[in-house]
């Protein structure tokens, strides 16, 4: 890894999230970037229920795109990275990885967008998050 991420977590691998073949089913990999993206965002001070409750907000998946590289294995411990690549109005551009040691096993990037938590449409992000994000 060239860049240090602006965020990582650590992950045990356990039965529930490998497939018949003894390896992680490659859509959970989705999960495990879903819950690094989450604890990011707690790291700057928003939660997602409470940005929910507090500014009517919610981040919404719009783009994946995913490469796996090496299967990650039961009992493994993953170290999941979050770095902001790209932020505009409504939506965010976040690469993520997800690390057995030093070896990367899978990396995707992910486009968030901010929407309204009432009708889903699309909104501002709200600035309270904009000015807690790591300045590139």
């Amino acid at each position: 890894m060239t860049d240090s991420p602006d965020f990582e977590i650590t992950l045990r691998i356990y039965w529930e999230d490998t497939d018949a073949g003894g390896v992680v089913f490659y859509a959970n990999y989705l999960k495990f970037f879903e819950r690094a993206r989450t604890e990011w965002l707690r790291a700057l001070g928003h939660g997602q229920e409470q940005l929910r409750l507090s500014e009517s907000a919610m981040f919404v998946v719009s783009d994946t795109t995913m490469r796996y590289r090496r299967p990650a294995r039961l009992d493994d411990l993953l170290r999941v990275t979050v770095t902001l690549a790209e932020v505009r109005r409504v939506s965010m551009t976040l690469a993520q990885q997800a690390w057995r040691g030093d070896e990367l096993l899978t990396e995707g990037t992910i486009r968030i967008v901010c929407v309204d938590a009432g009708t889903f449409l699309p909104r501002s992000i709200p600035n309270a998050i904009t000015t807690a994000l790591p300045q590139k």
